[in-house]
């Protein structure tokens, strides 16, 4: 072999794969020891339980393939390979992506970790602190020594998942549905909802006391997978910033009192650390986001997603000792991939 294959192959063999697995997309990102990213990959759903084992097998390699795509042919070579999923831990094992992601380039070990651990270290290189995610779900975390320490909801639409994208879109439909048959206030929800569902609220009166339009709306709703309730979320926050919606309001201050009740839940005055906040819930509306933090009395880190994060766990698993600067260079050489 010749001394150029040889460092060809070192260098390959010092490559590490960061995998960031959403339920809407699949990050993927090559990175060296130091913390410099060169390769960055995106494809479909990586939540095994919303999108299935095997769709998940195939946006990871995809993911990966696009990450490395820039680096020509013989690049691939990778030593070593995190995959942050949301309950990676409870409910799939490493051993499912192996084969798929060996044939890649795969040559050492594979590891799953929490997506909460990625969304915290997204934000920060500290080993404790604190994480609260609210996108379609949410869940909080204490983080003590680089590792969960204690969780609070996340517990899906049916038994929890307070003031999330779900949650907030679920008390949309109620209270429109409330409005409709005088059951409750009247709110420009209505019409916001309506006209999203394709629904003309002036259609006559249905029969057996009921409008058409609010039979409509229920046939609407019983027709859709419950979290799909999450799609109506941003109706309240719209309403609020159009015309000051007295129900939309509502709505959004007992979201932000149910998520400060849930990261409340996992406080403990022995842990001191930075506040990292995760999904779009929190990291879009920054009104919501706000009255969370000012609960929280710190001030609080958004980041967009977990793939940094993601990054920083490979390192560590690979050896390294992630430090402010190397951080810095994560973030740095990360942006760049992503908006070149």
């Amino acid at each position: 072999m010749s001394s150029h294959n040889r460092d060809t192959k070192k260098v390959a063999m010092q490559q590490i794969v960061a995998f960031d697995a959403g339920g809407t997309s699949t990050r993927a990102v090559i990175l060296d020891r130091t913390g410099a990213c060169f390769g960055y990959g995106k494809a479909g759903g990586g939540n095994p339980v919303s999108s299935g084992i095997p769709a998940v097998r195939a946006s990871l390699r995809t993911a990966l393939q696009r990450a490395a795509q820039p680096l020509g042919p013989g690049a691939a070579g990778y030593s070593s390979a995190v995959i942050a999923m949301a309950g990676a831990s409870v409910r799939t094992s490493a051993e499912m992506f192996r084969d798929g992601l060996k044939e890649l380039g795969l040559q050492g070990a594979l590891v799953m970790e929490s997506d909460l651990l990625a969304t915290f270290f997204s934000g920060t290189y500290h080993t404790r602190g604190y994480a609260l995610v609210a996108g379609t779900g949410a869940i909080a975390a204490r983080i003590s020594a680089g590792r969960l320490d204690a969780v609070a909801d996340g517990m899906g639409w049916l038994l929890g998942d307070s003031g999330s994208g779900f949650w907030i879109g679920h008390q949309v439909v109620r209270a429109v549905s409330a409005a409709l048959d005088g059951r409750g206030p009247q709110t420009s929800l209505c019409a916001a909802l309506l006209a999203v569902l394709g629904i003309d609220p002036g259609i006559p009166a249905f029969f057996q006391g009921r409008t058409a339009a609010a039979q409509q709306l229920v046939d609407a709703i019983y027709a859709l997978v419950p979290v799909e309730l999450s799609r109506f979320a941003p109706l309240a926050f719209d309403a609020v910033a159009d015309c000051a919606d007295a129900v939309a309001q509502d709505i959004l201050a007992r979201a932000a009192g149910a998520l400060s009740a849930t990261l409340g839940a996992v406080a403990a005055p022995a842990v001191k650390g930075p506040l990292i906040f995760g999904g779009s819930i929190l990291g879009r509306h920054s009104t919501l986001g706000t009255s969370v933090e000012a609960a929280a009395g710190g001030n609080a880190i958004r980041v967009l997603d977990g793939v940094a994060g993601a990054a920083v766990l490979a390192l560590r698993h690979a050896g390294s000792i992630v430090d402010a600067a190397m951080f810095v260079r994560i973030h740095e050489t990360l942006a760049g991939l992503r908006n070149p």
